[in-house]
């Protein structure tokens, strides 16, 4: 599935509460919206399993899409048959889709989100030198 076709039904069900987006995803005569909805509700279990087994306050009913994105993922080239011999080449696109779901906070104005990846942040320590490869390790001893 190329990811500008995901594109075109993840803006549909984007700020939409979680119900009305599967609804949507039920009527659109796009392919991939049988793909999109099934992310959704595994989407929808994940935070399900957080509220009853790991204790996470999360109202289900106050769920909605935050973010969906469909990104590039790797390509496929393949090759069709011409005539007289020769061959066409052709690219099939992948997207890699992630839904974010979010609750509206009790007091309306804040927003708590779960995602499945956490940022990295690496930062030194004050006083400390980025480690350098053993080849710039030995030309640094050179200059000396």
């Amino acid at each position: 599935m190329s990811p500008q076709k995901a594109r075109l039904v993840l803006n549909l069900i984007k700020g939409q509460k979680v119900e009305e987006a599967l609804n949507t995803l039920v009527f659109t005569k796009k392919r991939v919206a049988a793909t999109v909805e099934k992310l959704l509700r595994s989407a929808l279990e994940n935070a399900n399993y957080l509220s009853s087994e790991k204790g996470l306050d999360v109202d289900i009913d106050k769920l909605y899409v935050k973010d969906a994105v469909a990104n590039d993922g790797p390509r496929m080239k393949r090759i069709r048959p011409a005539p007289m011999g020769r061959a066409f080449r052709y690219v099939r696109r992948i997207a890699h889709i992630e839904i974010i779901l979010a609750e509206r906070g009790k007091s309306g104005k804040g927003w708590r989100r779960w995602s499945a990846k956490k940022p990295r942040v690496r930062s030194l320590q004050s006083g400390a030198r980025p480690r350098l490869a053993p080849s710039a390790k030995r030309l640094r001893q050179r200059r000396k």
